[in-house]
């Protein structure tokens, strides 16, 4: 075998171990080890290439950056068990209960704050279907809509600051995280916007799909439910300003005075304080964030380990090169290579988590996306964007299991009357899956939705630079010595009227000479 031919031979068992279904951490590092010594064996390349493994594995270990994944974590999980869901979903559903399709928008603005608060997919879409799906089937929704806003609704936490992914994103493109943050308000905003939209249309053409909840239905009305929405949102927003603007992540701020770490380590601060606001801050509660936090953690840095040892190795076989000869050669120059790109990815997430996509297949792409002059912090939103599907695909996302798991659990309590079919959890994901599909489209014709938060580049046109260079100061000439006022010197007369007396008293006194001859 030939070295150009054994890059596409790693990428190709690279796919079938995915398929495999052995946890993948391992899978690659068992994959790169054993690739990288067939390639000594071949003399492909030296063996102390691999002996630099532990300190290169070591150097990205060290990265501070990574500490601020454990932070946001604890601090989501925190807020994901304090109530705070709850407290959201019961006032937002009363306040917008009574509008055609209201419990829908409340479930997909409750989803965006706890989006930007929580950052974690599990704990949303199980504590948003606790609550809200007995809600939605007593009042006669329509379980596909239920199903599909719920689950979709709860994935919008990918993609809302202050989103894991998007701190892995930065890390592995090398960019910013505040800047990534900032471009990726565009799209969540639109995000929104294109569910309420939906709703709103579905509840025009097809009304008892998304029908309004009766007014006697509500337990609070008037100062008192706004009361306690704001009670809800006010701690919250300020807890979002806190920890996103410390950083720069909040649009059209150009200064930091925190780093991602620090301010999650504000934010831990700042939730704990949130749940003893809801009197439910208890040892419990720290020990199960703890508990969660310390799994994700070890989960992430062992996927790190082993995508390290992969990538390694397939750079040290020139991967890099055919990844970017066969990227680069694609017709339709940038759109082609974005349209390609997302829609391998979207069918990788099929199988894939987004932290396994992050760090196996974004170092590949990065350099290609950078090369082609595309901007790093765009191309890190829109597949962000683009992963957002991954816990929606019919049959292997993550919310959809979610779901499964607590529509079983409702309906062995007896909360909801007859249980919910798989049929209805996977038809009802489509339509919420074409949206996310929708807004990956916006956002490769469209990069504003990604750049108008950013700040703007000073671009300087080469062809009107002027240099001007200082005149140099003009030498000028020394001044002719004055003549010395020196008496004693016959040459030199003080005064020129003195020297022509001089000379008249001279020729006086040789005139009277030749006279007297």
């Amino acid at each position: 075998m030939q070295m150009e031919n054994f890059a596409p031979f790693m990428f190709g068992a690279l796919v079938f171990i995915m398929l495999i279904g052995f946890p993948v951490a391992f899978s690659l590092a068992a994959l790169g080890l054993a690739c990288g010594f067939f390639a000594i064996e071949m003399g492909w390349f030296p063996a102390s290439f691999m002996a630099n493994l532990p300190l290169n594995v070591f150097g990205i270990l060290s990265n501070d950056l990574l500490l601020a994944i454990p932070f946001f974590t604890f601090m989501g999980a925190i807020l994901e068990k304090c109530g705070l869901a709850e407290d959201m979903l019961d006032s937002m559903g009363q306040l917008f209960g009574t509008v055609r399709g209201g419990l829908g928008y409340s479930v997909i603005i409750v989803g965006f704050i706890l989006g930007a608060i929580t950052g974690t997919v599990a704990g949303q879409v199980i504590a948003m279907a606790l609550i809200s799906m007995p809600v939605m089937i007593r009042y006669g929704y329509n379980m596909r809509y239920t199903t599909g806003v719920l689950a979709a609704s709860g994935t919008i936490t990918q993609l809302v600051p202050p989103s894991l992914v998007l701190v892995v994103m930065a890390d592995q493109l090398g960019r910013s995280v505040g800047d990534m943050y900032k471009g990726a308000w565009g799209p969540s905003i639109l995000q929104v916007l294109i569910f309420a939209v939906y709703t709103f249309m579905l509840g025009m053409i097809k009304p008892h799909h998304v029908p309004g909840i009766p007014k006697e239905a509500r337990t609070m009305s008037g100062a008192q439910l706004w009361l306690k929405c704001l009670r809800g949102i006010i701690p919250s927003a300020v807890l979002i300003f806190a920890v996103l603007g410390s950083m720069g992540g909040l649009p059209f701020m150009k200064s930091a005075i925190a780093t991602p770490t620090e301010a999650g380590a504000m934010g831990c601060v700042g939730a704990l304080v949130l749940a003893a606001i809801h009197r439910r801050l208890t040892w419990d509660l720290c020990w199960q964030a703890m508990v969660g936090t310390m799994r994700l953690t070890a989960m992430v840095v062992f996927i790190l380990i082993g995508s390290r040892v992969f990538s390694m190795v397939f750079q040290g076989v020139d991967g890099a090169r055919w990844v970017e000869h066969m990227l680069t050669g694609l017709p339709g120059g940038q759109i082609g290579f974005l349209i390609v790109v997302n829609i391998f990815i979207f069918f990788l997430a099929f199988f894939l988590d987004f932290f396994e996509i992050a760090f196996i297949i974004l170092p590949m792409l990065g350099p290609v996306a950078e090369k082609m002059g595309i901007d790093l912090v765009w191309f890190g939103v829109l597949l962000c964007v683009n992963m957002q599907t991954s816990f929606m695909h019919p049959p292997f996302g993550f919310a959809l299991f979610y779901l499964r798991g607590i529509a079983d659990t409702l309906f062995k309590e007896k909360r909801i009357e007859k249980p919910v079919l798989s049929s209805d959890i996977y038809m009802g994901s489509i339509p919420w899956v074409l949206m996310q599909v929708l807004l990956v489209a916006v956002v490769i014709f469209v990069p504003q939705t990604v750049t108008v938060f950013l700040d703007k580049e000073e671009k300087i046109d080469i062809d009107k630079v002027k240099i001007e260079m200082p005149a140099e100061p003009q030498l000028e000439a020394p001044a002719a010595p004055e003549p010395a006022n020196d008496a004693s010197d016959p040459l030199k007369p003080a005064d020129p009227a003195a020297a022509d007396k001089a000379a008249e008293d001279e020729q006086k006194k040789i005139d009277e000479l030749f006279n007297k001859k």
